[in-house]
């Protein structure tokens, strides 16, 4: 897969995610300011990922190069989201899952 298409479907997960978090945490249809500064640097974080290649999402990844204060937020975020994601954005959570376990398969393989 190229690596552009792996970055903007990273970005679109994250960025679900994020919204749902923040629409079910802290109401409201838009990002509160602490949501869409997250959403921001995980954006800008993918953008800059040097893995991007060799993984399938920042959640395999094994170098984690959040800074500790956004890493704890994200984290929340992925524990809170991540099975509602199945009701809300399937197909893409449904990749998610199949993909993410290839990689780890994959990583089992080589270890």
């Amino acid at each position: 897969m190229d690596v552009a298409v792996k970055r903007e479907r990273e970005k679109v997960i994250v960025s679900r995610m994020i919204a749902l978090y923040c629409r079910k945490n802290h109401g409201g249809k838009t990002l509160c300011p602490d949501c869409a500064a997250l959403d921001a640097y995980a954006r800008q974080r993918s953008d800059k990922c040097p893995f991007m290649e060799t993984k399938t999402f920042c959640s395999n990844c094994r170098v984690h190069c959040y800074q500790p204060e956004m890493r704890e937020k994200i984290r929340a975020v992925m524990r809170f989201s991540g099975p509602r994601m199945l009701f809300h954005h399937p197909i893409p959570a449904i990749r998610h899952m199949i993909e993410s376990h290839k990689e780890k398969r994959r990583l089992e393989k080589t270890t």
